[in-house]
């Protein structure tokens, strides 16, 4: 691929608890936040924000990291170069105080700034709420946000904090006592199903990550765990990405399968009256 200029999505800035960054919107309806992986908005994650607009939904997709458009495949020198545009992204967020890489039961700070980022979308967009997505880095962030009442659609794909370096951080994602303790009565007055999507031998979002959601989520906790032979293999680096750079847009491919579930919960939950 090439990289992606956005001309088809709205540019404007989203200014909350101190910061601004620039959100692009493409669609009508209901509100999904979508939300990048590393290194950033690129041209597969704005083809999803494509496809959430395609049913009905505004796909909001706000700058988080990196450089938005950029296609780190098309990178001069190879892989190489797409280390480095990677390492570009990531260093800057592992470092800042607005992400929580290492600790445990805790949210990250971004958190705060995205609840906002909803509220305004679900004034804007209406709707009976608002959907969101989280990938990779911002996998868990979905969760944490689905604290607030708005958020009725979360889904976590292959979520990667805290980093599995031990295995109480591998048994846990990044979400504070209070904003899980909110999730968990969510679940339990059956307002809330969680739908997280994974590929089996990925070691940046272990299979204890899940099991640790579905011990405290229970039945709402909805997990789509996928075989390694069904990652794009056209795709840079190990299985790791769903929906977009692992992604095999073809009838009876698993992952077009785990996109499709990912969609009808958007439609079951935002759409579909009464």
């Amino acid at each position: 691929m090439t990289d992606d200029t956005l001309a088809d999505f709205e540019r404007t800035d989203f200014t909350a608890d101190g910061r601004t960054a620039p959100v692009y919107r493409i669609g009508t309806g209901p509100a999904v936040i979508v939300m990048s992986e590393m290194p950033g908005i690129t041209p597969k994650v704005a083809g999803f924000a494509r496809t959430v607009a395609g049913i009905g939904c505004t796909a909001v997709v706000p700058h988080l990291f990196g450089v938005d458009g950029k296609d780190p495949l098309a990178a001069p020198l190879g892989v190489l170069g797409t280390v480095a545009t990677l390492s570009r992204a990531m260093v800057p967020a592992c470092i800042s105080r607005e992400f929580t890489i290492l600790a445990t039961g805790k949210s990250s700070r971004i958190v705060v700034w995205l609840r906002a980022l909803a509220a305004q979308e679900h004034e804007r967009c209406g709707g009976p709420g608002v959907g969101a997505i989280g990938m990779c880095f911002t996998g868990g962030f979905a969760l944490a946000m689905a604290a607030d009442d708005r958020l009725i659609a979360p889904v976590l794909s292959q979520p990667s904090l805290p980093f599995a370096a031990s295995k109480s951080r591998s048994r846990s994602i990044d979400i504070g006592a209070g904003d899980l303790s909110k999730v968990k009565s969510r679940c339990a007055a059956g307002e809330l199903t969680v739908l997280g999507m994974r590929f089996e031998g990925d070691r940046m979002c272990p299979p204890a990550r899940f099991e640790f959601l579905r011990e405290q989520l229970g039945e709402a906790f909805v997990s789509v765990e996928l075989p390694d032979s069904s990652f794009n293999p056209e795709a840079f680096g190990p299985p790791h990405s769903v929906v977009t750079e692992g992604l095999v847009d073809e009838p009876g491919q698993p992952t077009r399968e785990a996109l499709d579930q990912v969609l009808e919960l958007f439609r079951s939950r935002l759409l579909t009256a009464g």
